[in-house]
């Protein structure tokens, strides 16, 4: 089977999927190009092809359409990974002698100002009119497109590769607690992630805020970049906040098994790899039950409603009870057993294919 993997973008967990897919269709002996931005395609594992599609609509995006619709030439089938390069890939294949099927996996819901997602409801459509099979990484994302007409499942995306230690020894943690300022006497909270909208930064100050007027003197590490985090530095100096913003740090799986409790603080998610290594890690976790968070953790996390208090509260509640968080750490590890493995996403993309493309 001639297959076209496809990406519109670099930034986040959207390309590494892509890129992983490709790897292990082309392992299965499936011919396989990946196309899409210069340095997406740099690191692919099989031929690649530059498809410069933009985050935003503009001009050039005829031109880039006509280029991917010469690709798809020939192919049996594209999978296009995202909105934008969902739509690029219907708008593509139309009219053409022999029309690949179009498979389209949805990663995230779609944010923005008013045009943004204007723009964003208008290539829903066409996904929902033009592919043949839409893919979602959560459950919500799957009835969204269905009530525009798709036909569809819950994709799946494997688990991050397990990595460092299963826990720290008590030296290693007072070591590592030491380094990051937290005193003797503070409980060390954890949340990993792009600092983006999406992400619940507002939530977690505010949180942290509430925290701060508790029993229990906390300090909250914040290990990721991104666009906010200049805004999340000024906020955290300004109203003097528990909270310490890390950056971008190579050490994450030890954090995630030295922390008391790992918070993620997310308006959505769709399944949250940093939630998967949390489980692996076999660390307690409280999240915001939002998007495909739940059918990440099922019960092996405490979830609670996006709200500042629900989150504070049940942080808090965790930190006090050794038993609950001892409960926690081995259902995660329990759960993180079940995650979908690499194995798994082959199988359920070729049964997919399969059933789009005849022998």
């Amino acid at each position: 089977m001639r297959i076209v993997q496809l990406t519109s973008t670099s930034a986040g967990g959207v390309a590494r999927h892509a890129r992983q897919v490709a790897g292990l269709l082309a392992d299965a002996g499936e011919h396989v190009l990946l196309a899409g931005p210069a340095d997406v395609v740099a690191k692919s594992p099989v031929p690649t092809a530059v498809v410069d599609i933009a985050d935003r609509p503009r001009p050039a995006d005829l031109a880039a359409l006509r280029g991917l619709r010469r690709l798809l030439t020939g192919a049996d089938l594209v999978h296009a990974h995202g909105l934008r390069a969902g739509a690029a890939a219907v708008l593509a294949t139309r009219g053409l002698r022999t029309r690949p099927a179009v498979v389209v996996t949805l990663h995230n819901v779609p944010v923005g100002g008013p045009k943004v997602r204007a723009v964003a409801t208008v290539l829903e459509r066409v996904v929902a009119r033009g592919a043949d099979l839409v893919l979602g990484v959560s459950g919500d994302l799957v009835a969204r497109m269905a009530r525009l007409g798709a036909q569809g499942e819950r994709a799946l995306v494997p688990a991050p590769a397990r990595r460092g230690p299963a826990r720290p020894d008590d030296t290693e943690r007072s070591r590592l607690r030491a380094d990051l300022g937290v005193g003797p006497h503070e409980r060390l909270l954890l949340t990993v992630g792009r600092l983006a909208p999406q992400k619940g930064l507002d939530l977690l100050c505010e949180a942290a805020a509430l925290l701060a007027r508790g029993t229990t003197p906390v300090r909250w590490l914040v290990v990721g970049d991104g666009p906010l985090a200049p805004e999340l530095r000024h906020r955290v100096t300004t109203q003097h906040l528990p909270v310490v913003v890390a950056g971008a740090r190579d050490d994450v799986p030890t954090l995630l098994a030295a922390a008391d409790v790992v918070v993620s603080t997310s308006t959505w998610e769709g399944q949250p790899l940093a939630v998967q290594e949390a489980l692996q890690a076999g660390s307690a976790v409280v999240a915001t039950d939002v998007g495909g968070t739940r059918e990440v953790t099922a019960d092996a996390a405490v979830l609670v409603p996006p709200q500042a208090q629900a989150l504070a509260d049940a942080v808090a509640r965790v930190l006090a009870d050794d038993g609950e968080r001892a409960r926690l750490q081995r259902a995660a590890l329990a759960r993180a057993a079940d995650l979908p493995t690499p194995a798994d996403v082959l199988a359920q993309l070729r049964r997919c294919y399969a059933g789009l493309v005849p022998d």
